[in-house]
């Protein structure tokens, strides 16, 4: 949702998919063109995740429009801050008038120890969307992430000096939980959708949050993003297409490293990781890392890098710390050891989900 301050929800007559309240013509919906371009169909009834906020409200009625009788909205309830159920009576009051059925979730958002509160909230929602849009049987969960958000993730990753993964910010599609997960906003800004929202006087409300700028996405919406409008106009086009290309090569890697990882064996021979480039054998370990559901930090993988190439003797042992466990060397293998107790795998590695 966008950070602007907006004044509170205006009473409006019925809603329609066009909007409420209106009497002469107005411009389209831009989430719109986003629903449009994808490659999504009404064949089974789609979820909206409905905050109550502009954007994820322009989605929902646009979802309406086009999918008219097959469109179900969810809210996930934090229960994090007084204004939720402000945001509940607003996404009842939409939903009323659109004849769409509303699902609202409440979800225990409590983080433990060493998990930041915006992922543990993050995770809560995602699994109550999931379990929701199975309990009614939704092809997928459309959600109202926009250009802007796509450019505040990938400034996040490069502060943060992250990889591909990082760099190709978020997704179009993903699936977790089991359900398919849509994001059909990412070419659109923030802007445009908050301004037709409001030009249909359509009630919706902000997120208190959204202007606290301790959390470091909100001082990059309110400084940054300006000033990268005013010296590049068409930044969020860029840097879209900058996060596609970081895509687009994570998915090349990921091909060569899974055949790579066959020629290797798993556990990987050290022989035949020693054969490869060092920034092949990197690939490979980093993917092999994580069928256990470890990620090596960048100092981490570049020590093991270092200990497989001196691997020339059968006594030179390894024993390093990656992630929560330890890479050891086991005769001509490697092995990943997960410490118990700390989100490590004790058995076989399991496969990590896409996202």
């Amino acid at each position: 949702m966008a950070a602007s301050r907006t004044p509170k929800p205006t009473s409006a007559s019925k809603p329609s998919a066009q909007g409420l309240g209106a009497t002469h013509p107005t411009p389209l919906n831009p989430a719109l063109a986003g629903l449009t371009s994808s490659a999504l169909s009404a064949a089974s009834p789609w979820g909206v995740a409905y905050s109550g906020g502009a954007d994820s409200t322009a989605l929902l009625l646009a979802a309406a429009q086009c999918w008219p009788g097959q469109v179900h909205a969810i809210h996930i309830h934090h229960g994090l801050q007084a204004a939720a159920d402000d945001f509940v009576r607003v996404c009842q009051s939409v939903c009323a008038g659109l004849s769409v059925p509303l699902h609202v979730v409440h979800v225990d958002a409590g983080h433990v120890p060493g998990e930041s509160p915006e992922d543990a909230a993050r995770r809560a929602r995602y699994a109550a969307l999931a379990a929701a849009a199975k309990r009614h049987g939704l092809a997928g969960v459309l959600l109202g992430q926009h250009a802007d958000d796509q450019v505040e993730t990938l400034l996040l990753a490069l502060s943060r000096g992250a990889g591909l993964p990082g760099l190709a910010s978020m997704a179009a599609q993903f699936e977790r939980h089991g359900v398919v997960f849509y994001r059909p906003l990412l070419q659109t800004p923030a802007a445009s959708l908050r301004e037709w929202v409001v030009a249909r006087q359509i009630p919706f409300l902000d997120d208190p949050s959204n202007t606290d700028e301790r959390y470091t996405r909100n001082r990059i919406r309110a400084r940054l993003l300006p000033a990268l409008a005013d010296a590049f106009p068409q930044f969020r086009n860029t840097f879209a297409r900058s996060a596609r290309h970081a895509a687009q090569a994570q998915v090349l890697l990921l091909e060569i490293a899974s055949q790579d990882l066959i020629a290797v064996g798993a556990p990987p021979a050290i022989a035949a990781l020693q054969a490869l480039s060092p920034p092949r054998q990197a690939n490979v370990l980093r993917h092999w890392l994580l069928q256990y559901r470890a990620t090596p930090s960048a100092a981490q993988l570049a020590q093991l890098l270092v200990q497989v190439a001196a691997c020339t003797t059968r006594g030179h042992q390894i024993h390093l710390k990656v992630a929560s466990g330890h890479v050891t060397r086991r005769g001509a293998v490697l092995h990943y050891l997960p410490e118990v107790g700390k989100g490590g795998l004790t058995g076989p590695p399991v496969r990590r989900p896409s996202l």
